[in-house]
C-alpha cells in the first residue's frame, strides 16, 4: 500500500499476478454468472485450473486497498540540490501548484549565502481528490556556492543516511509503531547550471558520491536560457559525460521489471536530463491563462512541451513514478544501507543505542572549484 513500509515487506519488485489469463475475467460474464465447471483436483489436491463457479470478488482488493490509502494518505520526500540562483524554489511551487518551497515558508530576502552546506526541511500537507498527501520539501542552501566546495556534498550524505538510521532504529524495536514515520529522500532533483558547455566537476563528484543512496534525477535548470539547438547539444554532452564518469541516474536499467516496464523507462532516459523552466505566475497567451515566464519577445510556457520539458518532468516525478520512487528507496537503497548495518554491527540490538550512522564510502578527496 502507498506510503506503508515495514520489514516484512516482500520487494515490489516481484510481483505476482492473480488470475492472469484465467482468473474471474474470463470465466464469468457478471457478478452473478456462472462460468464453466472447474476442472477436478489432481491426487495432491491442487486445482487444474483457475476457472470459477461464480463470483467470488478477488477483484475487489484493488477498492480495499484503495479506501484504506484514502484513509491513511502517504509521504514523499523530495531533496533539491544546486547553486543558489537556478530556481529551485520555483520549480517546486510550480510542481506542486502551491507554497511548498523553504523559502515560500518564512525565508527573509536578506538571508545570507551560509559559509557550509545547511540542510533544511519544510513539511505541507496536499489533498487533492480525496487523496491525502504530507510532502517534504529538503532544501540544501549553501550547496556549491563556495569558492572551495571540498566535499561539501558530505552533509548531504550524511542526512541521507541519518534517515535510513531513523527508520533502521524503530524497526528493530520489539514493539513497533503501527506505521513508522517515513522521513527517507526518495527523490533528489539535482540542478545543472545551463552552461552550454559542460558539467562542473562538482556536478560528477556529488552525483557519483550518491548516487547509490537516493534516486537522483539531473534537470537543466532555466532552459529559456539557450536556444533549442544549444538545449539539445548541451543534453547529449552531459548524458556523455555522465556515462564516462560512471554515475547512474533515476530510472536504472537494472530496475525495469519487465519489457513495458523498459520501454516507458527508456524513453525517459534517452530524455534525460530534462531541461525545464519554473514560474508561478500567469500571462495571457492567446486567450488562455498560462504559466510561463514573460521576456522581451513572447512568454515562455512552462507547461507547453515545445518550449521546455516541465510537463515531460511533472508527469514522470508525479504522475507515473511517484510510488516506484518510494519503492526503490524502500527495496533498494534502504536494503542497501540496513544489510551494510546489520552485517557491520552484528545485528542490531534494540535495548542499547545505536552507534553514530557509517559514513559514506571511502574516497580520494580533493578540492572542488568552480
Amino acid at each position: 500500500m502507498i506510503g506503508s513500509h515495514g520489514v516484512s515487506h516482500a520487494p515490489s519488485h516481484t510481483h505476482s499476478h492473480v488470475g492472469a489469463n484465467h482468473g474471474v475475467g474470463n470465466s464469468v460474464s457478471g457478478h452473478g454468472g456462472s462460468g464453466a465447471l472447474p476442472q477436478s483436483a489432481g491426487p495432491q489436491g491442487s486445482a487444474g485450473g483457475g476457472t470459477l463457479l461464480g463470483y467470488i470478488g478477488i477483484d475487489t482488493i484493488i477498492e480495499q486497498m484503495r479506501k484504506k490509502t484514502m484513509k491513511t494518505g502517504f509521504d514523499f520526500n523530495i531533496m533539491v540540490v544546486g547553486h543558489s540562483g537556478l530556481g529551485k524554489s520555483t520549480l517546486l511551487n510550480t510542481l506542486f501548484k502551491s507554497q511548498v518551497s523553504r523559502r515560500s515558508a518564512g525565508w527573509a530576502r536578506d538571508e545570507k549565502i551560509p559559509k557550509t552546506v545547511e540542510i533544511k526541511a519544510v513539511s505541507h500537507f496536499i489533498e487533492e481528490g480525496g487523496v491525502k498527501m504530507k510532502l517534504t520539501v529538503v532544501d540544501t542552501p549553501g550547496f556549491g556556492d563556495q569558492i572551495n566546495n571540498d566535499n561539501c556534498w558530505e552533509p548531504i550524505g550524511k542526512y541521507i543516511n541519518e534517515q535510513y538510521e531513523k527508520f533502521l532504529k524503530e524497526e528493530v524495536n520489539i514493539t513497533r509503531k503501527k506505521r513508522i514515520p517515513d522521513t527517507r529522500v526518495h527523490c533528489c532533483l539535482y540542478f545543472i547550471s545551463p552552461t552550454g558547455h559542460s558539467l562542473r566537476q562538482l556536478d560528477l563528484e556529488f552525483m557519483k558520491h550518491l548516487s547509490h543512496s537516493v534516486n537522483i534525477i539531473p534537470i537543466i535548470a532555466k532552459a529559456d536560457t539557450m536556444t533549442i539547438e544549444e538545449r539539445l547539444d548541451f543534453k547529449q554532452r552531459v548524458r556523455k559525460e555522465l556515462e564516462m564518469g560512471g554515475v547512474e541516474y533515476y530510472p536504472q536499467k537494472e530496475f525495469d521489471e519487465d519489457m513495458e516496464d523498459k520501454s516507458d523507462n527508456d524513453k525517459i532516459r534517452e530524455a534525460m536530463p530534462l531541461a525545464v523552466v519554473g514560474s508561478d505566475k500567469e500571462y495571457q497567451v492567446n486567450g488562455k491563462r498560462v504559466l510561463g515566464r514573460k521576456t522581451a519577445w513572447g512568454v515562455v510556457e512552462v507547461e507547453n512541451p515545445n518550449h521546455c520539458e516541465f510537463a515531460q518532468l511533472r508527469d514522470f516525478l508525479i504522475r507515473s513514478h511517484l510510488q516506484d520512487l518510494k519503492e526503490v528507496t524502500h527495496n533498494i537503497h534502504y536494503e542497501t544501507y540496513r544489510a551494510k548495518r546489520l552485517h557491520g554491527n552484528g545485528g542490531l540490538q534494540h535495548r542499547h543505542p545505536l552507534p553514530v550512522p557509517c559514513p559514506l564510502p571511502p574516497f580520494t578527496a580533493k578540492a572542488v572549484y568552480v
